[in-house]
């Protein structure tokens, strides 16, 4: 019986083959790891094969940049060169949803990626993530937030400007047409 977090055949097909061309295209990302091992991977686990057409389709161009090598996971991170654009205008969590009083945005980050079973970036793999390419040049995108900046209304955002990686601070209730998230998701 199909679940809400099925995808169909020509959907998973799909998907394998531009994660494989992805994958193919971008080989310095995710030196010494054989599709093989990652095809192997994602077809044992529907879920998170339904996670990464969520960001996919979200625009997030997920694409693997390690493995773990104490569990095997294979690590997916969203390669696009701008914030998903399916996922921008969206303010940090819940919380800070819930604090704007008018012009609430449609969701928020932390749910969103919750809602697709994937993570916000960390600071360290947004820095990671810029190792490989240039990525937010032209948009921010929200990263996990330390307890302690949130619980004093904070929130923190990262991209890339003037050949550097910044990582910023605002309020978690802004939002911006510019500022997205970034997602990723072990398999």
């Amino acid at each position: 019986m199909a679940t809400a977090r099925d995808i169909t055949e020509k959907q998973r097909d799909g998907l394998l083959k531009t994660l494989r061309e992805r994958f193919e295209a971008n080989a310095r990302r995710h030196s010494g790891v054989e599709w093989t091992t990652v095809q192997a991977r994602l077809e044992s686990n529907g879920a998170r094969l339904w996670s990464l057409h969520e960001m996919e389709q979200s625009g997030g161009e997920p694409d693997v940049v390690d493995v773990d090598a104490s569990t095997g996971e294979v690590i997916f991170v969203d390669c696009s060169a701008q914030s998903p654009k399916g996922r921008r205008s969206v303010c940090y969590d819940r919380a800070a949803l819930e604090a704007r009083r008018e012009h609430k945005p449609k969701s928020s980050a932390d749910e969103m990626a919750a809602a697709m079973g994937a993570a916000l970036l960390t600071v360290s793999e947004y820095r990671r993530l810029q190792e490989l390419g240039e990525f937010d040049t032209s948009t921010s995108s929200w990263v996990r937030t330390p307890a302690r900046i949130r619980k004093l209304g904070g929130a923190l955002f990262g991209d890339r400007r003037f050949d550097t990686v910044f990582v910023y601070h605002n309020g978690a209730e802004s939002y911006y047409a510019a500022r997205g998230f970034r997602c990723s998701l072990r398999v």
